[in-house]
């Protein structure tokens, strides 16, 4: 395995070296050959609504493997008893991760399987599994990923928006000035982007967005694969004043517009040509670079 220089964050996990890991497989034993075969973690995407879009290779992985750490057991309970699989769970979670992660890597080191699910969706995009997944890279333990539904995707495919590029954002952060970094950062992005949310945030969300991106056209997209699946199109001021007169209920996906280069290319050409040197040095440090 090749390891390169090593970081560390603030929870004691590795980051992923910057070079290529190469993953071992197969018995991995020290000199007196202690330690048995290592196991698999696979990384199961599970129905985002539908049941019927479950994959027959996820089913068979989830009856095989030892256990199965799910983002909350009592929504996985429910999936295992409709297909009639009975597996040991164990809880692993936004409020868990890291040292869940280092509970679960051992017993990987062991020789156990292990089957990661998140409530609906792929596991570890938008999704605490990433940091499961991150050490289990770094202690070369083989990650086996069992593609399926997925949300982004899912609303991107049928949202008419541009789709050879797209910048996917999942939820937008809750700290204030993270927030509107990241905003002020989209407020030039060119890609179609794409954005979760909550009906709780929605309203929130979109005049945030009204007033960081413009009027740009958006695509609404609401319990996906549902019974009330919906997709609606039109503004971010016209969805604005949809939601004031109809209350959001369901999981939202937000497929925005990006912005059109060549407007783009004009206001930077423009901002180069005015203002003093202060304050293009404000606007570059408030887009997060440094002086």
């Amino acid at each position: 395995m090749i390891r390169s220089a090593e970081r560390t964050d603030r929870n004691g996990l590795k980051s992923v070296p910057e070079r290529t890991i190469l993953r071992q497989t197969g018995a991995v034993t020290e000199a007196d050959g202690s330690f048995p075969e290592r196991g698999v973690l696979y990384v199961c995407a599970t129905p985002i609504g539908n049941l019927g879009d479950i994959t027959l290779r996820v089913l068979e992985t989830l009856k095989k493997v030892d256990l199965i750490a799910a983002e909350d057991t009592r929504n996985t309970l429910k999936l295992l008893n409709h297909f009639e699989i009975s597996k040991p769970l164990t809880s692993y979670h936004e409020y868990n991760r890291y040292d869940k992660a280092r509970e679960l890597t051992e017993k990987l080191n062991r020789g156990q399987s292990i089957a990661l699910v998140t409530d609906a969706g792929t596991p570890a995009i938008s999704d605490p599994g990433e940091v499961l997944v991150r050490l289990c890279m770094e202690e070369g333990i083989t990650v086996t990923p069992l593609p399926g539904p997925c949300a982004a995707v899912t609303a991107l495919s049928a949202s008419g928006a541009a789709s050879g590029r797209f910048c996917f954002e999942g939820f937008l952060p809750s700290d204030k000035k993270e927030r509107e970094r990241v905003l002020a950062e989209l407020g030039d992005e060119t890609r179609t982007i794409i954005i979760y949310e909550a009906p709780h945030h929605l309203a929130g969300t979109l005049k945030e967005l009204w007033e960081c991106l413009g009027d740009r056209g958006l695509t609404v997209c609401r319990e996906l694969t549902k019974l009330h699946e919906e997709f609606i199109s039109l503004t971010l001021s016209e969805a604005l004043e949809y939601y004031e007169e109809h209350s959001p209920r369901g999981e939202f996906v937000l497929v925005i517009q990006g912005k059109d280069p060549r407007k783009l290319a004009e206001e930077r050409a423009e901002g180069l040509n005015s203002g003093s040197v202060s304050e293009h040095v404000e606007h570059y440090e408030a887009m997060g670079h440094d002086r």
